[in-house]
């Protein structure tokens, strides 16, 4: 069997990246330091919360931090301004409510999941319980606590969502109880029994575990390991067998596509599946407890009571309580949250920006806050392309997996896909962008 051929952008580093240093991702137990105190990432695999996890992550805000909780860019939650010294009682308080069920490999449950999986599409595989069982086997791995916090799973239903988000490995789900498994960037994949499927993911990573040490360069992701330890369809199938799992190599794949899924409105019905989008992917205690009780008012059946927060830092809401007992649509509208399919926080997204983060250049929040409320006349053509403000050069939580309009902090103002614009001009310049996104020529070298 030949090895998984690759395309060009996604093959293998010719010149590897060789690192002196471990991963210093931040996690629940591993606060960093930031400018507006210690920051701690708390893993959500799949973005799956209880109401009662949910309602444990708001009381740590409130009783250690700053009052607000931070969606990111994997469907996980960050908590801010946290207070020197209170690790232990943080540990504690998640601990207690499930959130950290392997305290040697919580920085390392990095999976993201198709949101609207089991909702809306019967059709497709309901992936949520292979996130459960993905979960539970990296935590039961010794070998995994090895991957960087950087490592990322992607489980897919087959519709192409979070696929396109440039994981380490995927599993899509395909018809009649098959699923993929895909190293890296890779054209082809492996194809296994669905059952099988979270087992082939760990196989995956242990694999690319394996092939990082043989490398020496402490490579964090797939995409870093050099050709020459560039991980093959025939090893792993072999890997796979060894471990009682039949394997199928494809050569090709036509890897799907769909875009991430927006506010659709109250829709029918006491229960019914929503989509809220926070503006900029940050609440406060009060509106993330009115998502709690949206969700949870009267909760039974599947999907009641649960949260799900999307890698677009968006939260599904699967059985939501929109008329009784309950109007949860009235509610999450009045407290500033957007639930309307036209609202204006549509895939405007920001990093830390000041004062949070030493090296941004600007407050970005604020500053994309002044755009989202100046009244432009829209332009013609198709709008709604992302919108991503970025406080430095690194363009910490840029959009994945689609053009998105690039604007990056200065010290002498910003640049809109590698132009500068004069600041009374911005509001005009990003609806423009907006209807013909493109990725600025250093965004796309970066």
């Amino acid at each position: 069997l030949a090895a998984m051929p690759t395309p060009p952008s996604a093959t293998a580093r010719d010149e590897p990246v060789i690192r002196d240093r471990g991963d210093a991702c931040p996690g629940a137990l591993r606060l960093h330091a930031a400018d507006d105190g210690y920051l701690a990432r708390v893993r959500i695999p799949g973005g799956l919360l209880t109401a009662g996890q949910a309602s444990v992550l708001a009381l740590a805000a409130d009783r250690f931090g700053d009052g607000h909780l931070e969606l990111t860019s994997r469907g996980n939650v960050q908590l801010r301004g946290l207070a020197d010294g209170c690790g232990a009682g943080l540990a504690e308080l998640l601990d207690g409510a499930g959130l950290l069920p392997a305290p040697g490999h919580e920085r390392v449950r990095n999976i993201v999941a198709t949101p609207m999986s089991g909702i809306l599409s019967p059709d497709r595989p309901h992936v949520t319980p292979w996130v459960r069982e993905l979960d539970r086997l990296l935590c039961a791995s010794t070998r995994a606590a090895a991957l960087s916090g950087r490592f990322l799973f992607a489980v897919d239903d087959g519709r192409g969502d979070v696929c396109a988000l440039d994981p380490d490995v995927t599993v899509l789900g395909r018809p009649q109880g098959r699923a993929l498994i895909r190293l890296g960037a890779a054209c082809g994949a492996v194809e296994v029994d669905a059952p099988d499927a979270p087992r082939a993911a760990l196989v995956a990573a242990e694999y690319f575990l394996d092939s990082a040490d043989a490398a020496g360069t402490r490579a964090w992701r797939v995409s870093e390991l050099p050709a020459v330890h560039a991980l093959e369809s025939r090893e792993f199938t072999l890997r796979l067998a060894a471990a009682g799992i039949a394997a199928t190599p494809v050569a090709e794949v036509a890897w799907p596509y769909a875009p991430p899924p927006r506010p659709w409105g109250p829709g029918v019905g006491d229960r019914t599946p929503l989509c809220v989008l926070p503006p900029l992917g940050r609440l406060t205690t009060d509106q993330w407890l009115v998502l709690v009780r949206v969700a949870d008012a009267g909760a039974e059946g599947e999907g009641a009571g649960e949260l799900r927060i999307t890698p677009w830092r968006s939260i599904v809401l699967p059985r939501a309580s929109t008329r009784r007992p309950v109007d949860g649509y009235a509610q999450l509208e009045s407290a500033g949250l957007s639930v309307a399919p036209d609202g204006p926080w549509g895939s405007v997204t920001a990093c830390t920006g000041r004062p949070g983060c030493a090296k941004a250049l600007s407050d970005v929040r604020a500053d994309a806050r002044a755009v989202v409320d100046t009244p432009v006349e829209a332009p013609a053509g198709p709008a709604g392309a992302p919108v991503h403000w970025s406080g430095c050069e690194r363009r910490c939580g840029h959009p994945r997996g689609t053009a998105w309009v690039d604007l990056v902090a200065t010290p002498d103002g910003y640049r809109l896909d590698g132009r500068p614009v004069p600041s009374n001009e911005l509001a005009t310049a990003v609806a423009d962008a907006r209807s013909q996104p493109r990725l600025s020529e250093d965004a796309v070298k970066k």
